[in-house]
């Protein structure tokens, strides 16, 4: 979970190869009205958010009820937006805590995502860490996706 550009889907994918599980990219869940509000450089709001993470808590759910793992690269800002996930299947969290002017530097270089470096500042004032009671921990990412996934996996 983090912000864009802090590198869960890279994460995530390793992770989900490391783990040899599903992966699932919640960009993929968004309805067209989101990619294209945020594509137009305008921030989701509650409401915006409450169809994709259902749909997310709906597929987390539906493997979880056949036995399957999964990892999950999404953003996952809110601690009602965690929760709901939760509640929908057991969770571990992993915020990618990575510093703003790494973040900048990477949305400004990647030009194949609906997601603009604009609204980056959006998502940080939207982000909230995550809790002592919540099942997760905060790792700043470490010099390469396999040495992140190492550090997640000692983590958990």
């Amino acid at each position: 979970m983090g912000v864009s550009g802090a590198g869960k889907t890279a994460v995530g994918r390793a992770l989900a190869d490391a783990l040899g599980c599903l992966f699932l990219e919640g960009d993929d869940f968004h309805p067209p009205a989101n990619v294209e509000k945020m594509r137009a450089g305008e921030p989701l709001t509650d409401a915006d958010r409450a169809p994709w993470l259902d749909s997310l808590a709906d597929a987390l759910a539906a493997h979880e009820a056949k036995g399957e793992r999964s990892v999950l690269a999404c953003s996952a800002l809110r601690r009602r937006y965690r929760d709901r996930l939760a509640a929908a299947a057991p969770c571990r969290f992993v915020l990618l805590d990575v510093p703003t002017h790494e973040l900048a530097r990477r949305l400004e270089r990647r030009a194949d995502h609906f997601m603009p470096a604009a609204l980056l500042e959006s998502q940080l004032a939207t982000l909230e860490p995550l809790e002592p009671d919540e099942n997760g921990c905060t790792l700043a990412p470490r010099a390469s996706v396999g040495e992140t996934v190492s550090a997640i996996s000692s983590a958990l």
